[in-house]
């Protein structure tokens, strides 16, 4: 399965990680330059979580901004109790 969010579609993105050397102006150098660019990958925070859709429990993969905005619904908690015994 991908790293894709339910609700929101986040997924990976790629991008560029760059690198510098030299001291900025404001700090009383002569600037900084790009000494190197290389390929990298942003990954979302996506969390594995049991949800309630269409009245059922699935688990599906849903970002942490998802859950925090309050999109994912959870379901009720078990109850554990031991039922009265029948005699």
């Amino acid at each position: 399965m991908p790293r894709v969010c339910h609700f929101t579609g986040k997924r990976t993105t790629t991008g560029r990680q760059y690198t510098h050397r030299g001291k900025a102006k404001y700090l009383g150098g002569v600037g900084t330059k790009v000494t190197g660019r290389t390929k990298r990958t942003f990954k979302p925070n996506i969390q594995r979580v049991r949800a309630l859709i269409d009245g059922r429990i699935v688990r599906i993969k849903v970002s942490t901004k998802a859950i925090r905005m309050g999109l994912v619904t959870k379901p009720m908690k078990r109850d554990y109790k031991p039922e009265a015994a029948t005699a």
